[in-house]
């Protein structure tokens, strides 16, 4: 009885001793959640022309850590890094110093920490001052190649969640007298016209004004005099953000200075390709209905949208086959006749500037063996274009002269070998009988 008692206890206690050993692994994978990375703060509204710091923070999710790789995508065009390290970082070693470049919109950081690592859920990476140079929303994200390694001695990465920031840059009120412009009236939209003119208003009692143009927000006009008039008028100024600054003069004292922003882009769009589906080993389209795609960007202002449009080449002539309409890349094109066709597609910047970039294509059935098209001659899906054909044609017309001048003079030379075989045929014949009749006259 007491052995078995003892049983039982044994059993009691080893069932009680692997549930607390499961319970703990439970509790130890549940908390261990994967790591992430956010951005504080998360979003604001800043003055063009101030700076701003923005920290990164990962929250290691109940894991040790000992290394972090962080890469940023910012707008350049809206914000510019003026620092990229400034406060504390629980980083002790850095892997490489911190990298920025305020032309790609790009940032990078990469560190770590000795063994054991840290947990923490709010580990600070880093902190960088951004600068605002044009109003606006933009966002500053994390790239997918930035990473949280677990101090498993893998390297395992944890990083699951990038958080983002959402920033309002706007312009501040006025210090010196309103400008406004008839030429760019809104400050937050781009332009191509580079020829801009600035007119202000002239309050009771000043009499001098002083002004600029410059790529510095906070810029200042310097203490001489421009006259009193009222409006002034740059030409051929280069693309990018231009800031006018503008101050008046009462009695002795200058006041002071407004800022107003002109973004011009005379540039169209980076040149483009485009990629058509279904095509067959030529590249014609084996389909009436192909999708095309097609991708471009541009410097200042951003790609705004396309616009397409076909023109059908038939038997009749040339037809265009509408007006451009807008569309997103990949499109399906409008159900097309077999034949040549040409497609047309306009790519727009924010700035209103254009780029065109067209492509031939030739509508061919699908599966047929044999086909004639404009091009050339399309063969069990081998294309043959007229140049190839005629090509091979006249190679087949000097090899079949080849061959019959050839075969003459090969009957030429059996036809002189006929001739001698028949004389000396004629000479034995001719021989033979002159014996015959010596051997009689001797018999």
């Amino acid at each position: 009885m007491k052995f078995r008692n003892s049983k039982i206890f044994l059993h009691s206690t080893l069932s009680f001793c692997i549930f607390i050993f499961a319970f703990c692994i439970f509790i130890n994978k549940v908390g261990a959640a994967g790591a992430s990375l956010y951005l504080s703060p998360g979003n604001g509204t800043f003055f063009v022309g101030s700076t701003f710091d923005v920290s990164i923070f990962v929250n290691t999710g109940g894991n040790n850590v000992n290394a972090v790789k962080v890469d940023l995508k910012f707008d350049p065009r809206k914000i510019q890094i003026a620092s990229p390290t400034a406060g504390k970082s629980f980083i002790e070693v850095w892997i490489s110093p911190p990298v920025y470049s305020n032309v790609d919109g790009t940032a990078s950081f990469q560190g770590g920490v000795p063994s054991p690592g840290i947990n923490t859920s709010s580990g600070v990476v880093s902190t960088i001052t951004f600068r605002a140079i044009a109003p606006g929303e933009t966002i500053v994200s994390f790239l997918d190649s930035s990473k949280v390694l677990l101090d498993d001695g893998k390297g395992t990465n944890v990083l699951s969640s990038l958080g983002r920031g959402v920033y309002n840059l706007v312009i501040p009120a006025p210090e010196g007298p309103k400008v406004f412009s008839s030429t760019h009236p809104d400050q937050n939209k781009w332009y191509k016209n580079n020829n801009p003119t600035f007119s202000w208003e002239k309050e009771e009692g000043l009499t001098d004004f002083s002004y600029s143009v410059d790529y510095d927000f906070n810029g200042t006009p310097d203490n001489i005099s421009e006259g009193s008039n009222t409006s002034v008028s740059y030409t051929d100024l280069e693309d990018g953000i231009w800031y006018f600054h503008l101050k008046a003069k009462k009695g002795d004292i200058w006041g002071g200075v407004t800022h107003y922003i002109v973004q011009i882009d005379t540039t169209p769009p980076a040149a483009f390709n485009l990629v058509f589906d279904p095509t067959s080993k030529n590249r014609n389209v084996t389909s009436r209905e192909p999708i095309v795609s097609f991708i471009t960007t541009d410097a200042l202002s951003g790609i705004d949208h396309y616009e397409i449009k076909t023109i059908n080449f038939t038997e009749g002539g040339e037809k265009e086959t509408g007006f451009f309409v807008e569309v997103a890349s990949p499109y399906k094109l409008p159900l097309l006749d077999l034949g040549e066709h040409e497609v047309i597609v306009r790519a727009f910047d924010v700035a209103k500037n254009w780029r065109d970039v067209s492509a031939r294509i030739e509508v061919i059935p699908f599966g047929k063996a044999f086909y004639i098209t404009k091009k050339g001659i399309n063969i069990f899906g081998f294309f043959l274009s007229w140049w190839q054909v005629i090509l091979i044609l006249v190679f087949l017309i000097i090899f079949i002269i080849i061959l019959i001048f050839w075969y003459w003079r090969r009957h030429r030379r059996l036809v002189k070998k006929r001739k001698a075989l028949n004389k000396i045929e004629e000479r034995i014949k001719k021989n033979g009988e002159e014996i015959k009749d010596k051997l009689e006259g001797i018999t």
